[in-house]
Formats: C-alpha cells, sequence, structure tokens
C-alpha cells in the first residue's frame, strides 16, 4: 500500500524529531514536501471568512503539524512560541515573516525589526531567542503554510501593537483531521 506525501512526511518527522530535534533535517524534510508538488494538504486547507485559520493535521508528545490558511488582509499578531521551536514551510503563495524585539511584560516596548518574504517552496524557522514574530499574506493574495511546532504550542504570548500590553492567547484550530470544529461563543 502507498502512503500519501503527507504521511510520508509525518513519519519522517517522527523519527527525525525522536531522534532529537535536528533543526537541518526537519527543514529538509519540510522543503522536499513543500517543494514536491504534493497536494494532499488541500484536505486541511480551511479557511475562516475573518481570521487565518489554523487547521491541526497530526499533534503527538513531540509535535504539531498544522496548515495555516491566510486570506488578503489576514495578519497574525506580534507573538512568541512559548520556548518551542517553529518552522513555516510556504505550500501556496509568499507570506511575509517581520521580526521583533519586544520587552518585558505586562508592558513592553516593541521594537520591529527586519521583514522576509517567503515564496512558495521555502522554509523559515523561528525561536523565541531570535525574536518574536507576525505573519502574513505578500502580494494582496491569499496563502497557505505548513507550520511544525516542537513541541505543540497550547498558548502563546501576543502583543496589542496599540498599547504594548502582552497577554496570554489560548490557542485554538479551525479544524482537525479536516473536520471543521465548532467556536466558542464569544
Amino acid at each position: 500500500m502507498t502512503r500519501e506525501p503527507i504521511d510520508e512526511l509525518l513519519h519522517e518527522l517522527d523519527r527525525t524529531l525522536a531522534d532529537g530535534q535536528r533543526n537541518a533535517q526537519v527543514t529538509a524534510a519540510l522543503e522536499r514536501y513543500a517543494r514536491s508538488g504534493a497536494t494532499d494538504w488541500r484536505t486541511f486547507a480551511l479557511f475562516e471568512a475573518d481570521y487565518y485559520a489554523r487547521n491541526l493535521v497530526r499533534q503527538s508528545d513531540l509535535f504539531e503539524l498544522i496548515v495555516l490558511c491566510w486570506g488578503v488582509g489576514h495578519r497574525s499578531p506580534i507573538h512568541d512560541h512559548q520556548g518551542q521551536r517553529c518552522w513555516m514551510g510556504v505550500l501556496q503563495g509568499d507570506v511575509t515573516e517581520t521580526l521583533y524585539q519586544v520587552g518585558a511584560a505586562p508592558q513592553a516596548a516593541v521594537r520591529g525589526g527586519a521583514a522576509r518574504t517567503f515564496r512558495q517552496g521555502q522554509v523559515a524557522y523561528i525561536v523565541d531567542e531570535m525574536g518574536w514574530h507576525r505573519i502574513e499574506p505578500a502580494g494582496g493574495k491569499p496563502a497557505i503554510t505548513m507550520h511544525l511546532y516542537s513541541r505543540p504550542i497550547r498558548t502563546c504570548s501576543v502583543v496589542d501593537e496599540q498599547t504594548g500590553v502582552i497577554t496570554t492567547r489560548k490557542m485554538r484550530y479551525h479544524s482537525i483531521g479536516g473536520v471543521v470544529q465548532a467556536q466558542p461563543s464569544t
């Protein structure tokens, strides 16, 4: 029985991360997948109308793999990764990552830094020691990215750009395994 490319990727991530978070190997695995022309990720590419969508592919104790869908005008807040490693592979479109240096909570000074645009097939990597970041689609077009967090992230810290106040945000999924989740009412 032939496995889908995403199953091969998951198998490789299981093996590589169990051996101890080897950055170069994980980056190479995501690049191979993003450049392969595979389309099985489309099962997880579900958009939300008003906000970027986080769609869980799979989660384990070692990692979570998520497909994020970015509509025109969507962008993440400036955020950290709670000490976890984050890789982002671009599956479709282009995305811009802007790095920030953020002072201590609860009200932080925020300094914007370099902005880089990643194109389809490219992979970005970040840890909190490098800074916090914001992601958004580039070129006025939607984009789809695949994010790998090692280990899974349950919450992250975000900065209100107007006030500098840092708050904790609980992470949620728009879909799990390709099935849209009921969202709690606000």
